[in-house]
């Protein structure tokens, strides 16, 4: 039996259930927890993301000086899609592998006739233009059928990505304006690989200035968060 005058303190269990939370005190302790959790997460997410948010408000919204850009802007963008593309020497490369840089692509067969020469030539100097920005940008020929490429065009294509690409992902991912045949135009990926701007079909002397002033207000407002090389 026990002892009715010995103190609470002698029996183990006696202060233990006096110690213990209620269940709506954890409930509400853990529901904190999770909430304050998600919120340091989306407060990372959201200054990781100013610099992105900022120059792509400043470019597509703000545009200051009033100019109006050349290039046709795609809304929404277009993600790289999820194939293969095949290089001249037979190598395989994912076409999401070439996210990172700036890219300006053009595309054509392989016999590379009078405008897809012209499109080529005018990437090389758009690019070379950039002077110290170069380095963030790449230059892209997709090729959309088995032809061979002339062999007196290789010298000059040693500076470029070229790549092979089935013509059915090329024609859903990338669209000509109304009227217009995909090889006419050249088209700016960004470089978390999102087609975002097209160049009026068939450039001439002075569309290549005007679109060189596009590339060189992207590479202006992306310098935030834009570095070269992947």
């Amino acid at each position: 039996m026990s002892d009715p005058h010995r103190p609470e303190a002698d029996h183990p269990l006696g202060l233990t259930v006096y110690d213990l939370p209620s269940p709506n005190d954890v409930l509400q302790s853990d529901a904190r927890r999770t909430a304050m959790g998600r919120l340091r997460m989306l407060i990372v997410l959201l200054v990781c993301a100013a610099p992105v948010v900022t120059s792509y408000f400043t470019y597509y919204v703000v545009r200051p000086d009033g100019r109006r850009n050349f290039g046709d802007l795609i809304e929404p963008t277009r993600a790289l899609p999820a194939t293969l593309g095949l290089t001249l020497a037979g190598q395989t490369v994912a076409l999401p592998d070439l996210k990172g840089q700036w890219l300006l692509v053009s595309v054509a067969g392989g016999a590379c006739a009078e405008d897809c020469q012209r499109n080529l030539y005018l990437q090389r100097q758009l690019l070379t233009g950039l002077g110290k920005d170069r380095p963030r940008t790449e230059w892209v020929w997709l090729i959309n059928d088995q032809q061979a490429v002339p062999a007196t065009l290789l010298p000059g294509l040693k500076e470029a990505t070229v790549l092979r690409v089935d013509p059915q992902q090329l024609n859903s991912w990338l669209l000509p304006a109304q009227g217009h045949a995909l090889s006419e135009h050249l088209y700016v990926v960004d470089p978390y690989g999102q087609w975002m701007m097209r160049f009026p079909a068939k450039l001439n002397t002075e569309g290549a200035l005007k679109a060189k002033r596009d590339i060189e207000r992207l590479l202006r407002a992306s310098a935030g968060w834009d570095e070269a090389g992947r």
